[in-house]
């Protein structure tokens, strides 16, 4: 007789909503005669609707630590994981919408479906429990985003979308491999069962040494931590504005917390040799995100450099390791994806229409022009950079906090001191809003003024001082996701 696996379908229900809808959109844009914005923009937000439901109803999920033959991990780590991923990918279809009205020439109806499919892809991965899930997942969400990127046809998207392929196939390619040396040093791929393999003894530990560092160099690739960020410039600066406000925030949100699971659970035995390379992947990337990002003139590359110094940060608390290094990386997260979705959103308000302007020096002024983008681009400057009373200063306060506890003072040393190089280029945008006339030919372009933007704007910058002056609101949320079941 062989043995089949019990089918519960109910914990994979969100990927497969935002799969559904997703080939809904593409059906429609396929046969309908014509391409409607609104009706995209209705099946989209179906489809996370549905999807965020689902979510919240697994909260009090009382079967199994994982499903369908260990596949798919049931804890509320992955709720709160997926309930991130969503709102990021909200924010990003309504910034995507008004994109799209200010400019129809470069509307494609595929950008609902591919974001739908995207979003699939990256809360599978937060919720695989199984090494070749987690690889079919990546996959899933990369080549949707390899689309997005060049989306718009224009030639410095393609330029980016062909670099963003070329280093995510290169990426995707050590992380295969570093599941095949899982495999070789343990005989399976199932996340729980490496880590039972592995303790207790030191059969195959050379192998789970290199898997550790093979699978350390694709997930750098996708967090953007130096040196693997090469591709982040470029494809944040070419990718349409909405689509690098979606992929930013939620790209780093899916894998760090796939990386979460893989380290603190598969390889929770081997956390003595995996610490010092977490660290040291940490430390760089704070102090390269950092410096490169002071020579940036172009305010959309400036944030990505700033990504790769903030990839640092996450990975800061990730090396602390247990409950500790979750819950602190977590709120991290949080507060990463509200800040950044919410600073390229400005940034898609301050671009003229049809036109990109994110040159440092469109700014000038700028609080004469539109006092709400000034406003909200200051808010989330000053909290990418850690200044109290927002959630970036708690956020870091929680990393370094963790970081100190396990031991590693050095490490939160660099980020202190990274994080005030870094307050320069942040302070340079606000000093250009509030000190500085603008050029003439730039006082007479206006900001964007429509109603959807800002709304998609304001929602993170509520978030952002929320959580900086009550944190303890989601403090027994994140207590609760900080356990991970297996």
């Amino acid at each position: 007789m062989i043995r089949t696996p019990d089918l519960d379908f109910w914990p994979f229900l969100p990927e497969l909503i935002l799969a559904g809808f997703g080939v809904i959109g593409i059906l429609f844009e396929a046969f309908s005669k014509r391409s409607s914005r609104p009706v995209h923009l209705a099946i989209a937000l179906a489809g996370l609707l549905g999807a965020t439901g689902a979510t919240l109803a697994l909260w009090d999920y009382g079967g199994p630590a994982s499903v369908l033959a260990d596949a798919i991990a049931t804890d509320r780590f992955t709720v709160v994981a997926r309930l991130i991923l969503l709102g990021v990918a909200f924010i990003g279809l309504l910034l995507g919408t008004h994109s799209f009205d200010r400019d129809p020439e470069s509307y494609r109806g595929e950008f609902y479906p591919l974001v739908l499919f995207a979003t699939a892809g990256m809360t599978l991965i937060t919720a695989a429990a199984d090494l070749i899930v987690v690889f079919l997942a990546l996959e899933i969400l990369s080549l949707a985003l390899y689309v997005l990127t060049g989306i718009s046809g224009r030639r410095r998207a393609n330029e980016g979308a062909m670099k963003y392929f070329l280093l995510g196939a290169f990426s995707s390619a050590f992380f295969l491999y570093g599941v095949a040396m899982a495999y070789g040093a343990t005989g399976t791929t199932r996340i729980a069962e490496i880590a039972n393999a592995l303790a207790g003894t030191t059969d195959g530990r050379p192998l789970a040494l290199l898997a550790t560092a093979f699978l350390l160099i694709g997930f750098g690739f996708k967090v953007s931590a130096a040196p693997f960020h090469m591709w982040t410039p470029d494809v944040y600066q070419g990718a349409p504005t909405p689509v690098t406000a979606f992929m930013s925030a939620a790209t780093k949100v899916a894998a760090s917390m796939a990386l979460l699971r893989i380290l603190t659970v598969a390889l929770q035995p081997m956390q003595w040799d995996w610490t010092p390379l977490v660290a040291a992947l940490a430390a760089i990337s704070v102090v390269v995100g950092s410096v490169l990002a002071i020579a940036q003139t172009d305010v959309k590359r400036m944030l990505a450099y700033s990504s790769v110094a903030h990839a640092g940060f996450i990975l800061t608390g990730v090396s602390a390791g247990g409950a500790p290094g979750i819950r602190s990386a977590t709120f991290y997260l949080i507060a990463y994806a509200a800040m950044t979705v919410g600073a390229f959103g400005v940034v898609m308000l301050v671009s003229s229409r049809g036109e990109e302007r994110t040159s440092i020096a469109s700014y000038r002024g700028l609080h004469l022009r539109d006092p709400l983008a000034a406003g909200l681009m200051a808010l989330f400057l000053v909290s990418l950079a850690g200044l109290p009373p927002t959630a970036g200063f708690i956020a870091k306060v929680g990393v370094f906090g963790a970081a100190i506890e396990a031991g590693h003072w050095w490490l939160a040393l660099v980020g202190v001191l990274a994080s005030v190089a870094a307050a320069f280029f942040y302070l340079r945008v606000i000093v250009a809003m509030y000190m500085q006339e603008p050029e003439r030919a730039d006082a007479e372009v206006e900001t964007d003024d429509g109603v959807l933007p800002r709304i998609a704007v304001v929602i993170p910058a509520a978030l952002v001082l929320v959580l900086g002056v009550f944190p303890g609101l989601i403090s027994d949320f994140l207590d609760a996701a900080s356990v991970l079941r297996w």
